[in-house]
């Protein structure tokens, strides 16, 4: 078990606080952070490892919501895009502008049917998005951007539109149909569970012993007023008193609240599947742009350069929490369909695809109305805990986040730590607004700058390596760099060279590692970019093995267990036979 690490047993040794917070996705960890900031007595309880369920199945971006305009969903938009300004200053190591380019093939489409497709929540046949319905939007769009930033926030350009002729100089692979093409800006996310982790890092750190987070533990049940968590590792349960529960756990809001005695029906989440291919003529055909476009069923899908690969998405599909989350072999067929709609002389089949990834969003329920219709805005439902349970029941209130999404995390937090704070009678000490997260805190944004900091927290290391830490880590990276130098048994991994011992082992001692694919999928992009095979799993965890305390038989259990989990949304995988490594412990 790695040191440093807050887990069940902290919870357990001191089982109460002020707030219990259920779910560590990026809304729960952002409301944890919040609340330490307040100086309240929080704890969080995650049922599998921090930022591992919806907020991992993301499209790695930090916008606005164009297409949410169409809904009527104006101030979601205008609190999106503030939120996207400040992120682009607060967390510049991870967030960073994104040109994007829709291509368009129609002048007037849409203008006449888009009022109808609202009144009827996009019922009836579909119209495609003409250039002139488009233009509107971005008009609308640029207006928000530009004038919703919070004070010293960075700001976007405004957008431009092309003709065929120019579009076809600019990105010459485009469908040679392309009447038009419309580029704005909005915000990546290079790595969004990285970002979580810094979150998660800043809450505990303002909280100190009044903030503990516990992964791996799960809520559930209630005993006698106190939420029943269970480590899920060893089974052992301890009821937890809190005067506030949090219920930010996605998707499964409504199952959590069955276990809190709350039977609820807020939830209707959408599954939303990705694949990430290895290919580098489309890589070169995006022209380092986002691809953001109108597919023939008018669903809106994207084409994104990311880390040297092509992520390609998403669906947007009625699920039922109680079924698999994977991405169907016809989510594929549909992707690929995408991309030859869009970049027809670009030739790709599934030999490109590196990984899948599937999650279901976390959006309120909605009856018959059509998935892309489906508000994206969030609010909060309040409840006594254990309602059903007792007829008196205690003075708990539980507090449901429904809704909610990476972009607006910040604020969708910020109310419910308002509401929290309203239960307590505590007065709110300070604002999340403007504080840089994580990394983001003194990272440099010139080239001039750059320099300087890696020329200042080199320690010995070539330059070139202490430049792709402070790529990998931000600012956060002078403790990596530190614990490399410290470490003298460092060395280069042989499957995945761009790593070392002594990176990862800093990772597992101080990140709250539990199991090897927590460092695979979230503390690294290794899975992300298709590196995570038999051997390099295996290296790895041999790797760490000497934090975690593993031996030979624990490193071969979790490399088998990591290739599972790397694959589990890939319902054609079949695992392969064990690793030709010899384990060395």
């Amino acid at each position: 078990m790695a040191e440093e690490r807050e887990g069940f047993e902290a919870l357990a040794m001191r089982p109460y606080a002020d707030v219990l917070i259920v779910g560590g996705g990026i809304n729960g960890l952002a409301t944890f952070r919040d609340l330490a900031m307040q100086g309240v007595d929080v704890a969080l309880a995650e049922r599998s490892d921090f930022v591992s369920g919806a907020s991992a199945a993301s499209s790695h971006m930090i916008h606005g919501g164009i297409r949410y305009l169409e809904n009527g969903e104006f101030r979601l938009v205008h609190e999106a895009v503030t939120e996207r300004n400040g992120l682009l200053r607060l967390a510049p190591h991870y967030v960073r502008a994104l040109q994007t380019t829709i291509p368009i093939f129609s002048t007037f489409s849409g203008v006449l049917s888009a009022p109808l497709r609202f009144l009827r929540h996009g019922s009836g046949t579909h119209t495609a998005r003409g250039a002139a319905l488009i233009k509107i939007g971005l008009i609308i769009y640029d207006s928000f951007s530009r004038g919703g930033a919070i004070p010293g926030a960075a700001r976007v350009p405004r957008h431009t539109f092309h003709g065929r002729r120019r579009s076809l100089q600019q990105l010459p692979h485009l469908n040679p149909e392309v009447k038009y093409t419309a580029t704005y800006w909005d915000a990546s996310l290079h790595d969004p569970e990285r970002l979580a982790i810094d979150v998660l890092r800043d809450g505990l750190a303002a909280g100190r012993d009044r903030a503990r987070a516990a992964s791996y533990t799960a809520a559930v049940g209630v005993d006698d007023g106190r939420v029943v968590l269970r480590d899920q590792r060893t089974g052992a349960e301890t009821p937890f008193a809190a005067s506030v529960v949090v219920n930010a756990s996605g998707p499964w809001t409504d199952l959590t609240n069955l276990a809190f005695g709350e039977p609820t029906a807020h939830m209707g989440g959408t599954k939303g599947s990705h694949i990430v291919l290895d290919h580098p003529e489309l890589l070169a055909a995006t022209g380092g742009r986002e691809l953001f476009f109108e597919h023939k069923d008018g669903r809106i899908v994207l084409i994104y350069p990311l880390k040297g690969r092509v992520l390609v998405g998403t669906t947007d599909l009625e699920h039922d929490m109680r079924d698999p989350i994977v991405c169907t072999e016809a989510e594929v067929d549909y992707f690929i369909d995408l991309i030859g709609h869009v970049l027809p002389d670009i030739t790709v089949d599934r030999r490109r695809i590196v990984y899948r990834f599937s999650g279901v969003r976390p959006l309120p329920g909605h009856g018959d109305l059509a998935p892309g219709f489906v508000s994206r805005d969030y609010r909060i439902e309040s409840a006594p805990l254990g309602r059903a349970l007792t007829p008196d029941p205690p003075g708990t209130i539980v507090l449901s986040l429904v809704g909610g999404k990476w972009t607006t995390f910040r604020a969708s937090a910020e109310r419910l730590a308002d509401e929290v704070l309203e239960l307590l009678a505590l007065p709110r000490r300070r604002s999340t607004k403007g504080v840089p997260i994580g990394g983001g805190r003194g990272y440099p944004t010139t080239e001039r700058a750059r320099r300087q900091w890696i020329d200042a927290h080199g320690k010995g290391l070539a330059l070139a390596r202490v430049a792709t830490l402070l790529d990998r880590y931000g600012t956060v990276a002078a403790e990596v760099v530190a614990a490399i130098a410290d470490d003298p048994d460092d060395a280069a991994l042989t499957t995945v060279p761009g790593y070392s011992t002594a990176e990862l082992r800093h990772l597992a001692r101080t990140e709250h590692v539990v199991h090897l694919d927590d460092v695979l999928m979230r503390r690294t992009s290794l899975a992300f970019i298709g590196a995570v095979t038999a051997d390099s799993a295996l290296e790895v965890a041999e790797a760490i093995a000497p934090v975690m305390g593993w031996d030979a038989t624990a490193c071969r259990s979790e490399a088998d267990r990591a290739l599972a989990k790397v694959h589990a949304a890939d319902p054609t995988w079949t695992a392969a036979p064990s690793s030709s490594r010899t384990a060395s412990r």
